[in-house]
């Protein structure tokens, strides 16, 4: 049942954000080097994006893992769907795929000017 909770609780924040991250910390307070980078990414990139700190909930913080399949956070999610990890994104950023990919999927983004 409780798994079942969990389970609702991640869906409900993946809906609610067109672009979610499940991390360690916060954005402006990033608690690992990855979460860090995938936070500098999509602020660069001007992406508006909801957040969850995994280490503020044990119960999110496995239920993402055993959700999405993946060992490791942060996860990004677009629309609903699981994108990667901080190596997938920094892979995608680097060769220039990831802003067509949030182009693709509507992504507004605030370009800085």
């Amino acid at each position: 049942m409780a798994d079942n909770l969990i389970t609702e609780r991640i869906k409900n924040e993946i809906n609610l954000n067109e672009v979610m991250l499940f991390m360690k910390g916060t954005p402006v307070f990033p608690q690992c080097g990855f979460s860090a980078a995938v936070v500098q990414i999509l602020n660069h990139m001007g992406v508006k994006y909801g957040s969850s700190d995994v280490l503020a909930d044990p119960e999110i913080r496995q239920g993402i893992k055993d959700f999405s399949n993946w060992p490791t956070v942060p996860q990004l999610y677009v629309k609903g769907e699981f994108v990667g990890g901080a190596d997938i994104l920094r892979e995608m950023f680097e060769d220039g795929e990831l802003e067509g990919f949030f182009d693709k999927a509507g992504i507004v983004r605030e370009i800085n000017s």
